[in-house]
């Protein structure tokens, strides 16, 4: 007899999912991906100055605010009919670049790492590394708590999953743990290059339409570049070679998590100010085989989802009116779709199209981990493999913005000036590090009449549209192996694969509409 799991909310991710799963002979059989969160920024955004949109679109998410403000003013680009300049076109890429870095490194170790990490393995640490041993006295203290029966809350450590589901071997668990403290490090020097251009972070103030904000000052340059030599030294030597570890420690994991075999990529880091050529290239796979890609194929389906919009909208044309209550729905995710079939999105994605797009650096990075592995190019369509393209594409991005840094001319123009026209519409398409990101804008009377934001999250965490096709995450969980139905690793091991963030993906009530009335007690 089947029997059904609920992990609500899944931990160590941005946002709250709800996964469902029913599990019948100790696999899988039938999986549900539901965004419990209502909240959003397109109505916020209607009436205002088209202006205002990269700076309220960047509060939609604290983890990758660089890539909405990217989006954004790619969006308002394309709606005033201007580009920005070299100086301006680098820029953006550095502050986006180095915001990729920060979240990859964030997603492996401090969200997904404890996945695999036998955090009680610190307790046979012996050195004098003081934050261990701050780490190992706290998580003894838990092992004390639990092993009384009092209730144990010393996040993100304890408590866990408890299983032979973690790294047997007591040195490699304490070396892992030691690069989990020490890629906090590094996440505060990824956040440090961001802020060099962009002022602050989160919410940067270094991007508008038409490039930058500020001049690439020779200072500027050498403090950005100084900061991003130590994260190259710690992601070729440290980042890089730990997931290698784990695809080799946990082989199984390279046979699940398997999707579609679908994947979408918008390209990112423009090489050319018109956008016409990308570092990462834009292109669809539909079964390993791939397309070219076309904006036109996207359209965003409801039938699942908690909105009784129209449904097979395409994104500018898009409506969010919610209906809480609506028979048949389980999530405030809408459903896109490319060509009428799911798509996965994100670093497996991006990777996917630029190795069959034959992309030198790409190529190279991937096929020395698959020759240590053992395997090819399918293997990013797995849990482990999710994990793998994420660290071969922020060592290569890390690589190419040393080339980009020193391409800066501080004598040259930054920003290309612009007029708000009355009437106009947008899009701008990019890649968040979790995946594609477009917005959507439609401007009348010189203010926002309508704006759209498709994210990653909502490609990969969607539910099923109205021909019943699964979202990628729900499809991936099919055939999960689950020893123990209260210790279901294996299911979020696969979703946190993905590195949903749910903020980017839910949308909001429309003004003066009340969605439902809930009593507290």
């Amino acid at each position: 007899m089947a029997k059904k799991i609920v992990i609500d909310p899944i931990t160590r991710i941005e946002g709250h999912l709800k996964i469902e799963v029913e599990v019948k002979g100790g696999k899988v059989v039938d999986a549900w991906s539901a965004g419990e969160m209502f909240r959003g920024f397109e109505r916020i955004l209607i009436g205002r100055n088209p202006v205002d949109a990269q700076h309220i679109t960047q509060r939609i998410c604290g983890v990758c605010p660089a890539s909405h403000a990217q989006a954004s003013t790619l969006n308002l680009d394309s709606a005033f009919g201007i580009h920005p300049p070299k100086n301006g076109m680098l820029i953006r890429n550095l502050m986006l670049g180095a915001n990729f870095i920060q979240s990859h490194i964030l997603h492996f170790y401090h969200l997904a790492a404890l996945d695999y990490v036998d955090i009680t393995a610190i307790a046979q640490y012996k050195g004098a590394d003081k934050n261990l041993q701050r780490v190992r006295d706290w998580v003894l203290n838990g092992l004390e708590q639990q092993k009384a029966g009092e209730p144990v809350a010393i996040g993100p450590f304890l408590p866990r999953y408890e299983g032979d589901y973690y790294i047997k071997d007591t040195a490699i668990n304490i070396e892992l743990i030691a690069h989990y403290l020490k890629a906090l490090d590094m996440r505060m020097k990824a956040h440090e290059m961001l802020t060099v251009f962009g002022g602050k972070m989160p919410h940067e103030i270094g991007i508008m339409p038409g490039g930058a904000t500020q001049k690439p000052t020779v200072d500027k340059i050498v403090h950005y570049r100084m900061r991003l030599v130590e994260l190259i030294d710690f992601i070729d030597n440290v980042y890089v070679p730990d997931v290698v570890l784990l695809g080799k420690a946990f082989v199984q994991c390279t046979k699940t998590g398997v999707g579609y075999g679908n994947y979408l990529a918008y390209g990112v880091f423009e090489e050319k100010e018109d956008g016409s050529k990308k570092f990462l290239p834009a292109g669809a796979v539909k079964n390993w085989k791939l397309e070219e890609f076309d904006h036109n194929k996207i359209a965003e389906y409801v039938e699942r989802s908690r909105y009784s919009s129209k449904s097979g909208l395409y994104p500018q044309d898009g409506e969010t009116i919610p209906d809480p209550d609506k028979k048949g729905a389980y999530s405030w995710l809408k459903a896109p779709r490319y060509d009428g079939v799911p798509m996965e999105v994100g670093p497996a994605a991006r990777m996917v199209v630029a190795y069959l797009k034959g992309h030198p650096e790409v190529k190279k990075e991937l096929d020395a981990a698959f020759k240590e592995l053992g395997a090819d190019l399918k293997v990013l369509n797995s849990t482990v493999g999710r994990h793998l393209a994420r660290a071969i594409e922020c060592k290569v991005v890390a690589h190419k913005l040393l080339d980009y840094v020193i391409q800066l001319d501080p004598d040259k123009p930054f920003h290309t000036p612009f007029e708000i026209p009355e009437e106009s519409k947008g899009m701008g398409l990019t890649e968040a590090p979790r995946g594609a990101l477009g917005h959507w804008i439609v401007i009348k009377g010189g203010k926002i009449a309508n704006y759209q934001a498709v994210v990653p999250t909502t490609w990969n965490a969607c539910p099923r549209d109205g021909k019943g096709q699964m979202g990628p995450i729900e499809k991936a969980l099919m055939g999960a192996p689950v020893d123990d139905p209260k210790n279901p690793i294996e299911p979020a091991r696969i979703v946190r694969s993905f590195d949903p963030c749910i903020a980017c993906a839910v949308h909001i009530v429309e003004a003066g509409r009340e969605v439902t009335a809930v009593k507290i007690v």
